[in-house]
């Protein structure tokens, strides 16, 4: 199994394991502050149609939902049980799919907004993601991205060079400048990046017209 396969299975297992009780673990108290970052990002463009790449339970998707009742927003995990707990918060009738960030299960040009919150620092081919995520917007879309961080290039040195001890599936950890770079190689313009707070943050990124 090559390191990226390895990863890939990790981050499923991690996930499957605490999908349960996410809300009460580390994990979700982390992520809770970005919500209201994410959220906030949505009301600064104009979308129909939304898709959630790594859902999770669905804790995003319901304050969407509740917010924008007559748009159309839908999810995407990795994570079977990820899955199933989101379509039990969500209700029969949500638009739930198990599907990887690097292969989406959707055709060209079908949302004009994704939101990727605490998911990219797992993808072991971020390139290949961000080509998907590309391909799935209209032109002009918007991608909506909160990740963890750490507040120096050395700390994150240190930070990336550990992640392969880890449990949960982490790849890598960015800082502004790398992922505004790699934004930008795949067709996007970030328009906005700010701190959640010394250890997170989220970014609005239009896909330029063309590509």
């Amino acid at each position: 199994m090559n390191n990226s396969t390895s990863t890939k299975a990790t981050t499923i297992a991690y996930f499957d394991r605490t999908a349960a009780g996410y809300d009460a673990s580390h994990d979700g108290r982390f992520v809770r502050p970005m919500y209201r970052a994410v959220l906030e990002e949505t009301l600064s463009v104009p979308w129909t149609d939304l898709l959630d790449v790594g859902c999770g339970n669905g804790n995003l998707l319901a304050a969407l939902m509740e917010q924008y009742p007559d748009r159309r927003c839908q999810g995407v995990d990795l994570s079977p049980n990820m899955v199933e707990e989101a379509r039990r918060r969500l209700g029969p009738e949500s638009s739930i799919q198990m599907g990887d960030a690097e292969q989406l299960p959707y055709g060209d040009a079908s949302f004009d907004l994704l939101i990727c919150n605490a998911v990219f620092h797992h993808c072991t081919a971020p390139e290949t993601a961000l080509s998907e995520i590309g391909r799935v917007l209209r032109p002009g879309g918007s991608l909506v991205l909160g990740d963890p961080t750490v507040p120096t290039a050395l700390l994150r040195r240190l930070m990336n060079w550990g992640l392969s001890w880890g449990n949960s599936g982490d790849a890598h950890l960015y800082g502004k400048r790398e992922i505004t770079a790699l934004l930008a190689c795949q067709g996007f313009a970030v328009r906005r990046w700010r701190r959640v707070n010394y250890k997170s943050f989220v970014l609005r990124a239009e896909k330029k017209s063309g590509r």
